[in-house]
């Protein structure tokens, strides 16, 4: 058996094409340096008026700030977005967002309904609030936004969702018993509200990630652990966040209007 070569380096992140020139977008789960950022910053820059929400307010307002300039492909710098606090846990802050977004901007294209909320147990040892609670942000909460962003869309004819799901939803891994039916949940919920939402113009699709490396994810995994995984993808590393990103953006775009209804893996698999 040979030795597997040295993965090739990490692509540059490519520049925006105005792809979502026009459009308004809610991106949920965009504080930081994750997934839910690095769309935000992929929507800017590919044109769209954005509008970014999370749970913890002192992590969003440093997050827009840090999105404010983000490189157009007319070489101007995006203006920092609006940020609006979201537990979307709580029914009447998910309607809160997408009032605000609509009172500001007068529209909504696009939902990126990023906000999910992972950890590890094994199922013998997972409590009820371990289990309630990752359910009620990553299935349930996905819900409500996708909910209230349907009843914003489909009066007007149009418009776009894209929900984060996961590889676990269909792959087993151990300890991720409450986070993997939380994102089946978010698989089946998007083929189903497509269905719904197709005779009003509304696309909804979601992206599968297997694994998006960033400092976050070592706070709720083992380094150990996300050094093995990143080991059996093909290119021998995780994805980079904006590596989902333009997925997402792809999706949000009029590139993929025949799509609805699709889980989109964004992986590698080891050879």
């Amino acid at each position: 058996m040979t030795d597997r070569p040295t993965p090739p380096p990490v692509p540059t992140e490519p520049g925006g094409h105005d792809l979502l020139a026009g459009k308004v977008a809610v991106v949920t789960a965009a504080a930081g340096t994750g997934i839910g950022s690095a769309t935000a910053r992929r929507l800017l820059a590919e044109g769209a008026t954005v509008v970014v929400s999370d749970a913890h307010e002192r992590r969003l307002a440093e997050t827009a700030a840090a999105l404010a300039g983000t490189p157009r492909a007319d070489g101007t710098g995006s203006p920092e977005p609006l940020a609006v606090p979201c537990d979307v846990t709580d029914e009447d802050q998910v309607q809160a967002l997408y009032a605000a977004a609509v009172d500001a901007h007068g529209r909504l294209d696009i939902a990126v309904n990023n906000a999910g909320l992972g950890g590890t147990a094994e199922l013998v040892e997972m409590t009820d609030d371990q289990w309630a609670i990752v359910l009620d942000v990553t299935l349930t909460g996905t819900m409500r936004c996708t909910r209230a962003a349907l009843r914003i869309m489909a009066p007007r004819g149009g418009g776009v969702i894209v929900n984060n799901a996961s590889v676990l939803g269909w792959r087993a891994q151990v300890g991720q018993a409450h986070y993997g039916a939380a994102k089946a949940g978010v698989m089946a919920l998007t083929r189903s509200a497509a269905l719904e939402a197709a005779p009003h113009g509304v696309r909804v699709n979601a992206v599968s990630p297997s694994l998006a490396m960033h400092p976050f994810l070592s706070k709720v995994m083992d380094q150990e652990l996300l050094d093995d995984m990143a080991s059996h993808e093909a290119f021998g590393r995780g994805a980079e966040p904006w590596e989902v990103a333009t997925v997402v953006a792809f999706l949000a775009s009029d590139y993929s209007t025949y799509m609805t209804g699709e889980i989109v893996s964004v992986s590698s698999q080891h050879p």
